[in-house]
């Protein structure tokens, strides 16, 4: 019975024009990043280290694949939950306001299995634009500038990352992203289950994100304990994977803490949804 309701809003997802909207934009953004780096990267490249220069001795390809393929994901990861909350958003909300809910309520079909197909299709497609990003941006990045070590600029320190080591921690940051923005798809799964408004549930997901995007930002006495409970201060944990030495146990604690809202959110939606009157 998932499979099948799973094959259902599989195919209510990408029959819709806004889902390949994210797909598109990804698209057209990596090509803009790479043409204007391919342009003027070296020019840019100078300018960010021409002061490390009096200290360091810099020689090799640091205008490569891997470091072009870093600030993509660095400029577009945290674009990408709106791309999210725009399809996952309305799963159950969408359904509400066009009265097709009504219809599944007259199957023998069990609310939470529609829950479970609704997340699952929802991470599926979180994963696809994930790897899309991913794959365009190291791909393109890898045929244009090549490879070669990646260095890695902080407001405190410098990071050298071999080109051996480049694949497996751009894997390992795709993994880690595909989690932080399952935050979002379960988060706004669980807003859609409380609305009946497909446009609610998308603008607020984006609106407490937005919000905790902000105070984590601030660095003000009273938002310092906050911080740490918000999702939004882990989902850029990913960058701690082009930090060396790693700091394996922050990065664990970060993921453990977006599992931990994972699991929340989708409970709160379980509950919600079975218990709402979704005939009336």
């Amino acid at each position: 019975m998932i499979y099948r309701l799973l094959k259902v809003e599989l195919y209510k997802i990408f029959s819709r024009p806004r889902s390949y909207i994210g797909f598109v934009a990804i698209a057209i953004l990596v090509f803009i990043f790479q043409l204007a780096l391919f342009v003027d990267g070296k020019t840019y490249l100078i300018f960010l280290i021409q002061q490390l220069e009096t200290n360091f001795s810099i020689s090799g390809n640091i205008l490569n694949g891997y470091l072009i393929t870093y600030v993509i994901l660095q400029t577009l990861i945290v674009q990408m939950p709106l791309m999210v909350a725009l399809v996952t958003g309305d799963l159950l909300s969408g359904e509400a306001s066009a009265g097709t809910m009504r219809l599944l309520a007259t199957k023998p079909i069990s609310r939470a299995n529609i829950i479970t197909a609704k997340f699952i299709a929802g991470s599926f497609y979180t994963l696809l634009l994930v790897l899309w990003l991913g794959g365009l941006a190291l791909g393109f990045g890898l045929w244009i500038f090549k490879t070669g070590d990646l260095m890695v600029l902080s407001t405190d320190h410098i990071s050298i990352i071999p080109a051996a080591e480049c694949l497996w921690r751009f894997f390992a940051a795709c993994v880690v992203a595909f989690i932080s923005l399952s935050v979002v798809t379960t988060f706004s799964l669980m807003l859609s289950a409380f609305s009946d408004n497909s446009i609610v549930p998308i603008v607020s997901t984006m609106a407490v994100i937005i919000i905790f995007t902000i105070i984590g930002t601030l660095d003000m006495p009273l938002f310092n304990n906050i911080k740490p409970l918000l999702f939004t201060t882990h989902m850029i944990v990913w960058q701690k994977l082009f930090q060396d030495p790693l700091s394996i146990s922050t990065i664990l604690k970060s993921i453990a803490i977006m599992l931990a809202y994972i699991v929340g959110f989708l409970s709160v939606t379980y509950y919600r949804f079975i218990k709402k009157d979704i005939l009336s």
